[in-house]
């Protein structure tokens, strides 16, 4: 079965090292540390969402996005029917060192983490394979 993927977009926010990632609250991650974003609305780029989503997660008002990478994210039931499906951009971002990240929307919780840390959350996929390349940048 093929279907139409809906679009979604997620910001990376880091700051010496460490990347603000928020406890999902709510399918498909339910449960699972990732960074702030979500589902498109009608007539939205994805940077337009990515900027938006991660406002509305965090409370910080972020600029400047750069688009790192894009998945094709497909969850399966056990049965292995097609549960849901995303085409997902995620963009780097920049905000004021100053601003405060609050858990807001879909977010039970929120914070920085180092990739080490990363590395013992649960976590998709994704947000691993873009730390792990950010961090080896640095290297």
């Amino acid at each position: 079965m093929t279907s139409i993927p809906r679009p979604a977009s997620s910001a990376i926010l880091e700051r010496d090292g460490r990347f603000l990632l928020v406890l999902r609250r709510n399918p498909p991650s339910a449960d699972m540390y990732a960074f702030p974003g979500g589902r498109a609305e009608d007539g939205e780029t994805p940077a337009e969402t990515a900027l938006r989503e991660f406002e509305e997660e965090t409370g910080i008002s972020a600029r400047n996005p750069r688009l790192f990478e894009t998945y094709d994210l497909r969850s399966h039931a056990a049965d292995g029917r097609l549960t849901s499906h995303f085409l997902l951009s995620v963009f780097r971002v920049d905000a004021d060192e100053e601003a405060t990240a609050k858990a807001a929307d879909d977010a039970a919780a929120i914070g920085w983490y180092s990739l080490e840390e990363i590395r013992a959350l649960p976590v998709p996929a994704s947000v691993l394979e873009c730390v792990e390349r950010i961090a080896a940048t640095r290297d």
